[in-house]
């Protein structure tokens, strides 16, 4: 994702969501999904959807009648820069205080804490 494509909005990431697990879908084929979460008219979501095209967060393949939609970003990028944005603004940079909050927000599993582990193992493989 370059530089000059916006954070997506939470609306935003839970079409980006969608089409990163089900690959390119229409607006109708989007819809229902959302609408299962929360109250959203259709017409807000084709809106969001064109929205997001213009932004560069989707392409859109104008081909068939019903235009369909690609995620234009990889959900890789757009999570790494939404956690960069938030340990800059909320930990101010420090990511022990976010991985500390994280933790004592919400129990992780052991399936987690092993993962922790081995990442951490493997930034700092002289402390094993």
């Amino acid at each position: 994702m370059t530089t000059g494509t916006p954070i997506p909005s939470n609306s935003e990431l839970e079409i980006l969501h969608i089409l990163w697990k089900k690959g390119p879908q229409t607006v109708r084929e989007i819809y229902p999904a959302l609408k299962r979460k929360r109250e959203i008219g259709y017409t807000t979501v084709l809106k969001t959807m064109q929205v997001m095209a213009e932004k560069g967060l989707l392409t859109r393949d104008e081909s068939e009648r019903s235009h369909v939609y690609s995620a234009a970003v990889p959900e890789k990028s757009i999570k790494r820069r939404l956690v960069s944005d938030l340990l800059d603004r909320v930990f101010e940079g420090s990511s022990a205080n976010l991985v500390l909050q994280a933790l004592s927000t919400k129990r992780a599993s052991p399936e987690d804490i092993r993962k922790i582990r081995k990442l951490l193992n493997a930034q700092n493989p002289e402390e094993k």
